[in-house]
């Protein structure tokens, strides 16, 4: 297992190394079809090569012409197989916590509560790879209070860090008539207001901790954005008076989401590139959105 993770490894770092080369030649074959539609003359610097890239471009078609990136590969696998999360908490986590995640493991389909203990993070990563993992959350806390959430992409990324605010879990709420049960079904997903590259990005990250739902599912989640801040939020529904009269009733937790770091790795690589990461004291950060409109 651990020469095939290896193996798999080096595959995946030599794949990210050719990106810079595959790039660069795109960019020169996009130079010369632009030339010959426009019946301009080809760029000085490409006329040498302007044969063989001209032969290549004869042969590319709509898949092969523009190239993949790693970002591509992350999730390419994701729609053969059913995700499967690892869900665990910082060292001594309080009973807060401890019943934060609990309920968390029931809104993720196919999760598995893990009692940390002593563990550090890159043996909990590993089997998780051994075990073949798709994803590891790992949930924080500061006084009791849980501030943070790491959703971590297995084998090789990428991991999005944020920070958690206003948590209302279903222990919380005092009128308990008014709450329904957690019903187990795989729940049908609603994304709002990710309209930007990074909201994208986002939002893939946060769809593949979910498995396809069927078409009768009465159990919907809802994450929707608003100035960067992403309300996370939980419901049944019934038609109790027929298709136009719809009950919706919700049944937690509840909280909002803070994006402010994307690596381009797994949890443990502290050598892993950042995609983003927020700079919240620049002048421009309160004007600018970052995840959509």
């Amino acid at each position: 297992m651990l020469r095939r993770n290896q193996r798999l490894r080096r595959e995946y770092l030599y794949r990210k190394s050719l990106e810079g080369k595959e790039r660069l030649l795109y960019e020169k074959k996009r130079k010369i079809k632009e030339a010959l539609e426009e019946g301009k003359p080809i760029p000085t610097e490409l006329r040498n090569e302007e044969a063989a890239l001209r032969q290549e471009i004869d042969l590319e078609d709509d898949h092969t012409a523009i190239p993949k990136s790693v970002i591509d590969d992350e999730y390419a696998k994701a729609s053969e197989r059913e995700p499967k999360i690892l869900l665990t908490t910082s060292r001594d986590p309080s009973q807060p916590l401890t019943q934060f995640t609990k309920e968390l493991k029931f809104v993720f389909p196919n999760a598995e509560r893990m009692n940390r203990g002593g563990q550090i993070i890159s043996e909990i990563v590993e089997s998780c790879r051994a075990r073949e993992f798709t994803d590891l959350l790992l949930v924080h806390e500061h006084r009791g209070v849980p501030d943070g959430l790491i959703v971590c992409h297995l084998p090789y990324g990428p991991t999005a860090y944020f920070g958690l605010h206003n948590v209302v879990t279903r222990h919380d709420i005092k009128d308990k008539d008014s709450i329904g049960t957690m019903p187990g079904v795989y729940p049908h997903l609603i994304l709002d207001n990710f309209t930007t590259k990074l909201g994208e990005r986002t939002s893939t990250i946060l769809k593949h901790l979910f498995p396809v739902p069927k078409p009768d599912s009465k159990r919907i989640i809802t994450f929707a954005n608003q100035s960067d801040y992403i309300s996370f939020r939980h419901h049944v529904y019934d038609k109790q008076g027929g298709p136009k009269s719809i009950e919706l009733k919700e049944i937690g937790p509840r909280f909002e989401l803070r994006l402010y770091q994307v690596k381009l790795g797994t949890v443990e690589q502290k050598e892993a590139q950042n995609e983003w990461v927020l700079r919240p004291y620049m002048n421009t950060t309160k004007k600018r959105k970052f995840l959509g409109d």
